[in-house]
C-alpha cells in the first residue's frame, strides 16, 4: 500500500524551516533497495517513510538522509501547476524499478 506515491510535501529533515516535494518510495515496514544510502537495503521503521526525488544522483532525498519521519509530512502534491505547459494532475504511481521489495532476499 502506498500512502501517496505520487508526491508529498514535507519539511527538510536537515532544514525543518525549508520544504521539498518528494515522492513516497516505501512506508513503514517496508524493505527499499537503496540508490547509494549507506545500507543497501533498508526496512522502514515505524512511524516513517522512504522518499526520492525523479533525478537519482541529483536529488535531496532518503538515499542522502534516510527514513523520514511521517511527523515532518506537511501536504500532498496532487497537480503541476508551473510551467503552464506542464499543467496536469498527478497519478499514484511509482517508478517501475523502485517498488518496495518484499524481503531482503530479493
Amino acid at each position: 500500500m502506498q500512502l501517496f506515491p505520487e508526491g508529498g510535501r514535507k519539511r527538510s529533515p536537515r532544514n525543518p524551516e525549508q520544504k521539498i516535494i518528494k515522492r513516497v518510495i516505501a512506508l513503514e515496514g517496508d524493505i527499499i533497495k537503496t540508490i547509494g544510502y549507506k545500507k543497501k537495503y533498508v526496512k522502514v521503521p515505524h512511524g516513517h517513510i522512504w522518499v526520492e526525488g525523479d533525478h537519482h544522483g541529483h536529488s535531496f532525498d532518503s538515499n542522502a538522509f534516510g527514513p523520514v519521519s511521517l511527523g515532518l509530512l506537511h501536504a500532498r502534491a496532487t497537480h503541476i501547476l508551473w510551467p503552464p505547459e506542464r499543467w496536469q494532475k498527478l497519478h499514484p504511481q511509482l517508478p517501475p524499478k523502485r517498488q518496495p521489495l518484499q524481503d531482503e532476499e530479493e
